[in-house]
């Protein structure tokens, strides 16, 4: 069983009035088969706590370990964290202008296992992870992420995700911008992927409306910076119903 274990994180960022704590003592674990949902208000971290994961450059950490089976992954490049395991969604992912999806996922994969695939597998695999996210096999001769709608972004992630096979994914809002079908196709690629059975899904989320097709074995407040509280899916229908106003204020007064 792989574990990706976040202990008492803090990070900050640079701004034009010093260095800014954002995350301020973050405990988390995350093993493989599990499911957890982050919920929270904007600007409460969540993101940064994603991107902290995998090694972003903006945030630095000045406190606390992450480890990956028991290896602190602060300490590898972000290339060494994809390696070893772990997977990025990104909310807002980028464009890369004359590189075809095609070679992006196999210059990938090669990354990741240290091999080229085969060539005549690799095309069927990749048409087949294509189909599965509705996307027409024709979309693997486009640039990555140019032209895209916000739906095939997401899509083309979840595509990713099925081809790489990581042990940890880290969903940073896949929902965001997604209609009700786009929702499902990429609900459909998150629980394809964990129905490995060995695989674990952080998910990040402002909304209930995913975990009607993502069903988490744990969910998370996250508000300044921090856990705030930790339940199972009735938590998630509790702030569905009261927002996130009682965890903001108890947090303001013990600042």
């Amino acid at each position: 069983m792989a574990t990706l274990e976040i202990k008492d994180l803090h990070v900050s960022v640079e701004t034009e009035d010093g260095a800014k704590e954002i995350l301020r003592g973050v405990d988390l674990t995350v093993r493989s088969g599990e499911i957890h949902a982050i919920m929270g208000p904007n600007g409460s971290g969540k993101s940064t706590l994603a991107y902290t994961i995998a090694g972003h450059p903006k945030y630095t950490v000045t406190q606390g370990e992450v480890l990956l089976d028991g290896e602190n992954i602060l300490e590898m490049s972000v290339d060494e964290r994809a390696r070893a395991g772990l997977f990025l969604a990104m909310q807002y992912p980028v464009e890369i202008p004359g590189v075809s999806v095609a070679n992006f996922l196999r210059t990938a994969k090669t990354a990741i296992d240290g091999e080229s695939p085969k060539l005549r597998t690799w095309v069927k695999d990749v048409n087949e992870a294509l189909e599965r996210m509705d996307l027409d096999a024709s979309f693997s001769q486009r640039s990555v992420n140019e032209g895209f709608s916000g739906g095939e972004k997401k899509r083309h992630e979840m595509a990713q995700l099925d081809l790489l096979d990581p042990k940890f994914a880290l969903l940073d809002e896949t929902d965001s911008g997604l209609d009700i079908d786009a929702l499902r196709v990429v609900s459909d690629g998150v629980n394809r992927y964990h129905g490995r059975g060995d695989r674990g899904v952080l998910l990040i989320t402002h909304y209930t409306r995913i975990l009607q097709y993502i069903k988490p074995d744990y969910v998370h407040v996250f508000v300044a910076g921090k856990v705030a509280e930790s339940g199972g899916r009735e938590l998630a229908d509790q702030l569905e119903a009261n927002g996130y106003d009682k965890y903001v204020k108890a947090a303001a007064a013990t600042r």
